[in-house]
């Protein structure tokens, strides 16, 4: 089942999803991801705080207590990602660093430098 599924039902259609015999259902279930899903929303952070700190409980319980406790609502956002940074990239690649690792080095370079390396590694777009 989509993840897509799961967070429609919490959200919108109120359809409890995990009252199935099938148990892959459950087994797709992956709070983690829910909670952050839900995490960026004003209306849900609360929610989502409670279930971080009851991480130990059981899947199904989860579910439930986000189905029955969050209000019916249409809720859409990016899932938000790390921006690649053309130089960054460029770092990584000349000096074997790793990303945290150019990020730190990033500030020392000269502009000089960046576009030596960009000369050097005209295939990183």
């Amino acid at each position: 089942m989509k993840l897509s599924k799961y967070l429609n039902a919490i959200n919108h259609t109120k359809e409890n999803v995990l009252d199935t015999d099938d148990e892959s259902v459950e087994k797709e279930y992956v709070p983690y991801i829910i909670n952050r899903c839900l995490s960026y929303f004003p209306d849900t952070i609360f929610y989502i705080n409670q279930m971080n700190q009851m991480s130990y409980i059981d899947k199904k319980l989860h579910f439930d207590y986000l189905l029955n406790s969050v209000r019916k609502r249409k809720r859409f956002s990016k899932w938000l990602k790390t921006e690649k940074i053309k130089e960054i990239e460029l770092i990584k690649r000349h000096y074997n660093y790793s990303y945290q690792k150019a990020k730190e080095v990033l500030p020392l370079l000269t502009k000089e430098n960046i576009k030596e390396m960009e000369f050097l590694y005209k295939d990183i777009s």
